[in-house]
């Protein structure tokens, strides 16, 4: 709304003091100025990260109904149960059980976000180029946009692909994904490379250098799965360049002031640390959206009694995921099972998640994101880790021995299992660094792409049955194909 207005002032004042309809080409000047200034390229990749922060149903990650449900609720490691006295709709229960419909929502809107994206990542890079802006601010509008196109591809396979907004997107047919990762690669290795090394602070939850190496480093992760063709080198290659930022664990030790008394919970409060943050959303409850994952997990009276407000009674964790952890494991500590400060007694088990649904507390709890900073009844400032140093440590480990290399695997592993108090392993196979990644990083946004990658996606656990090889993507949502009839929906699924 802000350029908007700014070329509307240009535009009337040019009215006012001449006749010639022509006069309108200052208003192309002066924003070509402006974009050119320092102030005018912030404002241009402003416009990226608000459309990624979003909000409700808009969003990465911190509120509901986008894409960080899609992804996490299609997984095996958390659930929102129909519960038997009629509260939560089915939405999140059906993901979960794979019986959801084309026309969610919550596939919906994450295509509709993921297009707002690529959207103002497209302005952005044609407003910076047109006013000849430094290399650095193009290359990062670029780069966000390789992102929105990665993600994209990720959840949808072939989508409408295009780079100019000037166009009409009923018109444009799906691109195969195989192409747009070859995009996406070359885009981000043009481009990362002229972005600024700086860490933290003006780039605390902007793409740096090191933040466009971890998106390259997760593109190739995942290249045989968009591909045929892995490219675990050159995993290896991108993790060395984001390591070379300098980036370390952030410690587990005693802590008084720290969630559970140790400070690695640190990583999901207010301000996530910037030893190990990668990339980060700036999320503040009622000023920059917010994040709701703790609260969307506790019941009133547990909410009540550790928050002071209510919470959801929604977010449970299924116990087959629960039992993996070992007891002397800091991470177990997430969970809320058994009897509570106000006498709630959460279950390990759930009896049903859809008909007639779960009890009231039924279902271990989660407080990963233990509220933090500004919050209230309606969500919490606990900002939220995109990418963090301990994931490019277990992608060395994970690519290392799928290239055979399974000793130089072990010491990357290791880091992140003697920080959380576990012992080494000595020679780690592809088990032992999926289930690390379970660990480590549940709740963060990365499981279903994990367990696609390793071949559990489709393996049916407790409430989920035996999957289909075509479910690995999601649909194209029945709203998208009712306004663009060319698009054409993926396999298995029907309209």
């Amino acid at each position: 709304m802000k350029k908007i207005l700014f070329g509307i002032l240009i535009v009337g004042l040019a009215a006012q003091s001449c006749t010639k309809v022509n006069e309108n080409v200052y208003d192309k000047y002066a924003a070509n100025a402006f974009y050119a200034t320092p102030a005018g390229q912030q404002d241009a990749l402003a416009s990226i990260y608000g459309q990624i922060t979003g909000t409700w149903g808009n969003n990465y990650a911190g509120r509901d109904n986008c894409w960080y449900d899609l992804n996490e609720f299609s997984s095996d490691e958390q659930v929102i149960p129909h519960r038997n006295t009629g509260d939560w709709q089915l939405d999140f229960a059906q993901l979960y059980t794979r019986t959801a419909q084309t026309s969610l929502g919550i596939t919906n809107n994450t295509w509709i976000w993921l297009n707002q994206c690529i959207h103002a990542s497209n302005l952005a890079v044609s407003q910076l180029t047109a006013s000849n802006a430094t290399p650095a601010s193009i290359a990062e509008a670029k780069v966000a946009r390789a992102w929105a196109y990665y993600l994209m591809i990720d959840d949808f396979g072939d989508v409408p692909f295009y780079t100019d907004n000037n166009v009409d997107l009923s018109k444009i047919k799906q691109t195969p994904r195989a192409t747009i990762y070859n995009f996406v690669v070359s885009e981000l290795k043009a481009n990362v490379d002229l972005l600024p090394t700086t860490r933290g602070g003006t780039f605390y939850n902007r793409f740096n250098k090191y933040a466009g190496y971890m998106v390259l480093a997760k593109v190739y992760l995942n290249a045989g799965v968009y591909t045929g063709t892995p490219q675990w080198q050159a995993c290896l290659d991108a993790c060395a360049q984001v390591a070379a930022g300098g980036y370390t664990l952030h410690p587990a030790a005693a802590n008084t002031a720290s969630l559970n008394g140790n400070s690695y919970w640190d990583l999901f409060g207010d301000v996530c640390p910037n030893d190990e943050t990668i990339f980060a959303l700036y999320l503040t409850e009622n000023i920059v959206s917010g994040n709701i994952y703790t609260i969307r997990s506790l019941n009133t009276p547990t909410g009540i009694a550790l928050l002071g407000f209510a919470g959801w009674n929604g977010t449970v964790i299924p116990s087959e995921f629960y039992d993996k952890f070992d007891p002397s494991d800091i991470r177990r500590q997430q969970f809320l099972v058994g009897q509570q400060p106000d006498g709630t007694v959460y279950t390990t088990d759930v009896s049903s998640l859809i008909s007639p649904g779960a009890a009231p507390n039924e279902g271990i709890r989660d407080v990963k994101f233990y509220p933090a900073g500004i919050k209230d009844a309606s969500g919490a400032s606990n900002d939220f880790p995109v990418y963090r140093y301990a994931d490019v440590l277990l992608m060395e480990a994970e690519c290392n021995v799928r290239l055979g290399n399974v000793p130089a695997a072990a010491p990357f592993l290791n880091q992140v299992r003697e920080r959380a108090g576990l012992a080494d392993i000595a020679a780690p196979t592809l088990q032992n660094i999926y289930d690390e990644r379970g660990f480590e990083l549940n709740m963060e946004g990365h499981r279903r792409q994990d367990m696609i990658r390793f071949g559990t996606y489709l393996t049916a656990h407790g409430f989920v049955p035996q999957g289909q090889p075509y479910m690995e993507l999601f649909p194209i949502p029945t709203a998208q194909i009712n306004a663009d009839p060319s698009l054409v929906q993926n396999p298995g699924y029907t309209n």
